[in-house]
């Protein structure tokens, strides 16, 4: 421990995912591969809609914000976590730790909206083709994005409300890769119990609220369309994709902030799927899935 029981904690150590020094090699060349294919695909998908005309449609311009927000959000972590390999002491200072909750939430809340965004964008396009047509784009968008920035700040400032002013005087080991709620208030030198209940009343209803919402809606659209066609058979494509996303986003994180009990099998891999594998496979997903993308690919290749 590098603080005593009468000074207040000034910096945070991780202890990552390994103490072997060989594993940690071989962790760090993994996650190193990983990042940049993750910020190489979805730099491709920003510069594929962007070239192509075709793809100036609200999907993809909500997919352009949803690989954005993605690029963000891995960002915060990951860097952090690969520098980490080579030092003994994985050190984050007291207001850095506070900064990567922040903009974990503020990025993950603006993710949120967004995913909602295109499911409903969807829902009116494929159910209510003559409505969707009507609507003006531009409006809609500016909406969405308001949306997504109102909703983004607010959620991290309210979770950032529960540690700003918590008495951290004892442990300061954050038993991760990152600093994140659920794990630093544990440290807090007064009954975490109540704060628990806190975060799961807070981002865990949130979570657990808005998943349900999007089941629903990505419910209502198969049966609705529920007829052997060309065009069905596309929406469907495209809905397998907003679907597999929308599990790999909320699978994690209803266990992460809407689950108390903690389970020491998955402690370590739900970061790891959340941070880093969702987010690789993200643009994996909405490529592989979407055969306009995939002609626009080949047209810029060309």
């Amino acid at each position: 421990m590098r603080e005593t029981n009468h000074s207040m904690v000034t910096e945070f150590i991780f202890l990552g995912l390994s103490n072997s020094q060989e594993l940690q090699i071989f962790l760090f060349v993994f996650f190193f591969v990983f990042y940049v294919g993750m910020v190489l695909g979805y730099l491709l998908i920003v510069i594929t809609v962007a070239s192509d005309s075709h793809l100036h449609s609200r999907m993809y311009f909500l997919l352009v914000k949803l690989s954005v927000i993605d690029l963000c959000l891995s960002s915060v972590t990951i860097p952090k976590m690969i520098a980490d390999f080579f030092s003994k002491l994985k050190i984050i200072s007291f207001k850095g730790c506070l900064g990567q909750m922040f903009l974990l939430h503020f990025f993950g809340g603006r993710e949120l909206v967004i995913l909602i965004a295109m499911a409903f964008d969807r829902y009116v396009a494929i159910c209510k083709p003559l409505h969707y047509t009507t609507t003006r784009c531009g409006s809609v968008c500016v909406g969405i994005v308001v949306a997504a920035w109102g909703t983004g700040s607010l959620h991290s400032v309210s979770q950032l409300a529960f540690v700003v002013n918590l008495p951290f005087r004892g442990p300061n080991e954050v038993d991760s890769f990152y600093c994140d709620l659920p794990r630093v208030i544990k440290l807090a030198c007064t009954d975490t119990h109540r704060l628990d209940i806190m975060v799961i009343a807070n981002s865990g209803v949130l979570i657990v609220c808005s998943f349900v919402l999007l089941v629903i809606s990505y419910t209502i659209i198969p049966v609705t369309i529920y007829r052997p066609s060309d065009r069905s058979s596309k929406a469907l494509s495209t809905l397998t994709a907003h679907i597999t996303v929308v599990l790999l986003f909320f699978g994690p994180c209803i266990f992460i902030y809407g689950w108390q009990f903690t389970i020491k099998s998955l402690d370590k891999f739900l970061p790891v799927f959340y941070s880093v594998l969702t987010l690789l496979l993200n643009p994996i997903i909405y490529t592989l899935r979407n055969k306009d993308m995939k002609t626009a690919m080949r047209w810029l290749r060309k």
